[in-house]
Order: structure tokens, then sequence, then C-alpha cells
């Protein structure tokens, strides 16, 4: 079933993955003007869609503006407004922080055009932030994790309402499904030569039950021991650290390695400093002896595995010898996710944001939503199936 509205405005729009959302939905539109001032995120947009009407800076967008009376008007406003002054993680300015203070060019649109949809998201904060929102947007946000649709843990709220006798009422979003995707059905298949970024990764427990560590605080972005006895469940909706980059300075959330066999942290702008999530990929080792009983000494590279290798010394992490295999460990190994993984976490086609450096593409795809969530959501576009 096609649904067809008039104009879509999106403010904020970043590389667009609101448009891609509603293309995947099927939600067809007149016209999707834009509202961005990030020249790599526009080109990456422009590259995709052509046909998106740029508009530049929100603040100089008037609300007479002829541009917003064409094709019938505006039917669909949506954007998540920069989340920097409202994030636990960062210093929680709320609306005294310039950044927050654009959530109010959203409201002053909305309230303008009137259209007949709203989309609005942000990021967990506090309650009181939240209420201030849900004043000037008429309702209630609605929480959905992205670790259903995606490997990726995004927390986030939306306010997805409609226009009912002058008032906006919440739209509610349907459960989703959850896909049960974790990292490693999304990494790419790299060779062992090729990873130029790999490095050494220690353990950050000494007893087995502390060797597995699941991600739950986004708040404080502490870590919450889980006694699993060394063995990852088959079905895991969080990130699990598994180690911390030793060689890494500076925060401890930057130094997180974490198993393919769970969740990837939210993806941040990751600008600089070795902020690109980590995930462990394997281990070198010596091969022992060969088929003759030959000591070798080559270097072998083993595939990551859910079983968690017993340390039996508590005072350091030496090398665990593994009879059964005839191997001695000698190092952990982890590399950053790439720019194609990440696309992958956002759940946006492989390839999206090429065309700009690997620095403006870890951007935008943190600054991005992920897609199959927003194209959840438009099912209450007129009911859409």
């Amino acid at each position: 079933m096609t649904i067809e509205i008039n104009d879509v405005l999106s403010l904020f729009d970043g590389m667009s993955c609101g448009q891609i959302a509603l293309n995947k939905r099927g939600v067809k539109y007149n016209n999707y003007l834009a509202c961005e001032i990030d020249p790599y995120a526009i080109k990456i947009a422009q590259k995709n869609f052509p046909q998106t009407i740029q508009l530049g800076d929100v603040t100089k967008l008037h609300e007479d503006s002829p541009i917003l009376h064409t094709g019938g008007g505006v039917d669909l406003i949506m954007g998540g407004s920069p989340c920097q002054g409202f994030s636990f993680a960062g210093k929680q300015l709320n609306f005294d922080d310039p950044r927050s203070k654009l959530f109010f060019e959203f409201v002053r649109l909305k309230d303008a055009l009137k259209p007949k949809y709203v989309l609005l998201e942000n990021v967990r904060m506090k309650k009181e932030s939240q209420d201030v929102i849900s004043k000037y947007m008429g309702f209630e946000p609605q929480a959905q994790n992205s670790n259903l649709k995606s490997a990726q843990n995004r927390y986030r709220l939306y306010w997805w309402g409609q226009l009912v006798d002058g008032k906006y009422e919440q739209i509610t979003i349907p459960p989703m499904k959850d896909e049960g995707i974790v990292l490693k059905d999304i990494l790419e298949n790299l060779p062992f030569s090729e990873i130029p970024n790999y490095l050494n990764n220690t353990w950050c427990g000494k007893r087995r039950g502390d060797m597995v560590k699941s991600v739950d605080d986004p708040k404080a972005h502490c870590l919450t021991a889980s006694m699993w006895k060394g063995q990852i469940p088959t079905f895991v909706k969080k990130p699990i650290q598994v180690g911390e980059a030793t060689n890494i300075k500076g925060f401890d959330i930057i130094k997180r390695v974490y198993s393919p066999e769970g969740k990837s942290p939210t993806l941040t702008t990751m600008q600089g400093g070795h902020r690109e999530p980590k995930v462990a990929i394997g281990r070198i080792v010596n091969r022992r002896l060969d088929e003759n009983g030959v000591r070798k000494d080559d270097q072998l590279e083993l595939p990551y595995t859910a079983q968690i290798e017993v340390r039996n010394d508590d005072k350091s992490n030496c090398l665990t010898t593994v009879q059964k295999d005839n191997v001695v460990v000698e190092k952990e190994l982890y590399r950053k996710l790439t720019p194609l993984e990440c696309e992958r976490l956002q759940t946006v086609s492989d390839g999206y944001t090429e065309g700009v450096s690997k620095t403006q593409r870890y951007k935008m795809l943190g600054n991005g939503w992920t897609v199959d969530v927003i194209s959840e959501i438009m099912k209450g576009i007129n009911n859409v199936d």
C-alpha cells in the first residue's frame, strides 16, 4: 500500500536518514525540504537523494517562506534537535546550552505550519527537561531502543504525533520485533593482514566471572558484572565488555573492547581520540607442536569465540596453555569498527556515506538515526502496514 503526503520538512537533516526511512516504508511525498549546515552531511544527502531541496540554517528559515507553502504545504516535520545539552553523557546544561535551544526552532515551525504529523527524536534526559519538551509538543514521548532492529544499543525518546482538531496527539508506536542481531552479524570479513589498527588487548578482570561484563547504564556508563560462568548467552540485547585497550590513554569509556556476541555501544560522533567502538577479533598464538611433535613458532590468528578462557593465575594475566589445541595464547586482539560497520549499525545501506573522509563518515553516522527504527515508526502515517 502506497501512502502519499505533501511536503516533508526535515530539520537538522544530517545525511537524510529520515528520507531513507520514508522511502523504505513506501511513503510518497512531493518535496523533501532539508535544513542542514554541515557541508559533508549535505554532500552525502545530495549524492543519495539529488532531488532534496536544501534550505540551510534553520534559524534563518522564515515560516512564511514561499518554499514551505508549495506542493500542498508541509505535512510532516521531523528532526532530532542537537542533544548534547540534554544527554546524561554530556554536561547536562539543558536549555541553557545553545545547541539545545534549537529545539525551539522545531517548535516555531511546527506551530506556524501545523503539519499533519510531527516526529522529534532526542536522547534520554532529566525528567524536568523531558517535561518541558512534552509541554511544547503537546504529548509525551515513547522510548525505543535500536537494539531491537540493529546490533547497536541506542536508547532514544520519540515524540511522534498527529494533528487532531487543532491539537497534537501521540501516535502509538507498535511493538517492534527483536531481530536478535549482534555485532558479529554486521562485521566485515577483513583479512587479518589488512587490519591496520589491531592492537593489544588485556582482560579487565582476573576471575572468570569478571571477564564478561555488560554495559547496562547509559547514564553513568558504568559496568555491571554478569556472572555467566564464562559463557555468553545466545540472545543478547546489550554490549558485552570483554577487555580494555591498555595502550590507549584517556577515559575508561574509550578503552572498552566489546564481544562480537553482544551489541555495539551507542555510536557517537567519534571525533578523534580513539572514540570508535572496538571489537575483539581474535588471538595471536604460537603453535606448540606440529603433527610430528616438532615445536613450531609460526604465529596464527584464531577467530574470537564466545567461550571466555579461564585464567588460572589470579596474580597476573599469564600465558594460558591449551593442551587440547596445542597452542599458547600470547595476545588478545581488537580493532576499531569500520565506517561500513557503523553504517550497518544505523541500518543504512553499505557505502551510503562514501565520498567524504572517514572522520566525517563516523561523525554523520553518530549524529544520524537508526533507519529501521524510524521506518517502523512511520507505520503510524495513515496506519501504513
